[in-house]
C-alpha cells in the first residue's frame, strides 16, 4: 500500500512535465478508431518526399526539436506570425527551419481523409520519425500519439528555450534539465548533428576570433579548422552551408561521436560534451552505432512527450500554420 502510494505520488510530481505515468496522455495508435490510416498516410507522404529530398530528415529533426523545447511538443513552431504577434518561426534561431511545406501537405491529406482529427503536433512527431527511418526501411523509434495543438506562439520565447550552438556544458545541461531531460539525453540527442548542414556564422568565431583576439579555438582539431576555413572565409558569412558530419550529412549513423573524440565537433556546444569525464564517457559509449540507435530512440520518445497538450487542452488545427477561427 505504501509503495503504491509512493508511486502515485511520484507520478503526480511528474504530471506537470510529461502528463501521466505512461508517457503523458500519449498512447500507442491513438488514431486507431478515429483515423485508422493516419500513420500510414504520414509514412507514405514522407517516403515520397525523402526519396527526392534527402536533406529532409535533418530538417524535420531540427523542427521537431525546436517545437518541443518551446512550450512543449504542441506544433507552435508551425504557426505563422500575425499582424499582432510575431510567432516562433520568425525568431532568429528558427529562420533557417525548413520542411513546413511537407507538414502542410500531410495535413491536407489527413484533413481530406479525417477532418479535424489528427493534430499538427502529432504529424510533426510522426513525420520526423519516418523521415529519419527512411534509410533503414523500418521505424527507428516508437511515436506515441494524442498530442493536441497549441494556440500560442511567441518569438520572444525562443532564445530563452532553444539550446545555443555557442553554449558551454553548464548552460546546455540546464536547458535540458528545464525540459526534464538529463545529461545523457543531451549527449544522445546531440548525435542528431550526424545529419544536416549549418551556416558559417554559427561557428566561425572558433576559426577566427575565439577569445576576441583574432585567435582559433585550441580545442578544435587544427586540420579540421583549416578545412573549415576553406569553406568559411569570414566571421560574417551567414549564407555558406557546411556539413555538420563531413561527407555524411544525409546518412543517419553514429559518426558524430568518433568525429567528436577527434576534436571535430563543429559547434562550441559539440566540443562542450568533452569537457567533463561524465559526458565524455557517454560520448565514447555512443561510438557503438547500435547503442546510439537504441539510446537515441529512448531520448526521442522522452523529448516527444515534453509538456504535451491533451484532453481539452489546445485544439486540433485545421491548418497547421493558423489557429482555428
Amino acid at each position: 500500500m505504501k509503495i503504491t502510494f509512493f508511486l502515485v505520488a511520484c507520478c503526480l510530481v511528474l504530471l506537470g512535465l510529461i502528463g501521466d505515468c505512461n508517457g503523458g496522455s500519449l498512447v500507442k495508435n491513438f488514431y486507431r478508431n478515429s483515423c485508422p490510416q493516419a500513420e500510414n498516410i504520414v509514412n507514405t507522404k514522407i517516403n515520397q518526399y525523402v526519396s527526392t529530398r534527402p536533406e529532409l530528415p535533418a530538417k524535420l529533426l531540427r523542427m521537431h526539436f525546436h517545437d518541443c523545447f518551446v512550450r512543449g511538443c504542441d506544433g507552435s513552431v508551425l504557426l505563422n506570425s500575425t499582424d499582432t504577434n510575431t510567432a516562433e518561426k520568425d525568431a532568429i534561431p528558427n529562420l533557417s527551419l525548413a520542411g513546413f511545406d511537407v507538414i502542410d501537405d500531410i495535413k491536407s491529406a489527413l484533413e481530406e481523409k479525417c477532418p479535424k482529427t489528427v493534430s499538427c503536433a502529432d504529424i510533426l512527431a510522426l513525420a520526423t520519425r519516418d523521415a529519419v527511418s527512411f534509410q533503414f526501411d523500418k521505424p527507428m523509434w516508437e511515436v506515441l500519439t494524442g498530442r493536441r495543438d497549441g494556440t500560442i506562439s511567441k518569438s520572444s520565447e525562443v532564445l530563452d528555450n532553444i539550446p545555443s550552438p555557442f553554449s558551454n556544458l553548464t548552460i546546455l545541461k540546464q536547458n535540458f534539465a528545464n525540459k526534464g531531460l538529463t545529461l545523457h539525453d543531451l549527449v544522445v540527442l546531440s548525435g542528431a548533428h550526424t545529419v544536416g548542414v549549418t551556416h558559417c556564422n554559427l561557428f566561425s568565431e572558433r576559426l577566427y576570433n575565439f577569445t576576441g583576439k583574432g585567435d582559433q579555438d585550441p580545442s578544435l582539431d587544427p586540420t579540421y579548422a583549416e578545412f573549415l576555413k576553406t569553406k568559411c572565409q569570414s566571421l560574417d558569412d551567414d549564407t555558406t552551408e557546411v556539413e555538420m558530419d563531413p561527407n555524411s550529412s544525409t546518412n543517419f549513423d553514429s559518426n558524430y561521436y568518433p568525429n567528436l573524440l577527434q576534436n571535430k565537433g563543429i559547434f562550441t556546444s559539440d566540443s562542450a560534451l568533452l569537457t567533463t569525464s561524465q559526458s565524455a564517457d557517454i560520448v565514447k559509449e555512443l561510438v557503438d552505432q547500435q547503442k546510439f540507435f537504441t539510446e537515441f530512440a529512448q531520448s526521442m520518445q522522452k523529448m516527444g512527450a515534453i509538456q504535451v497538450l491533451s484532453g481539452s487542452g489546445g485544439e486540433i488545427r485545421i491548418n497547421c500554420s493558423l489557429v482555428n477561427s
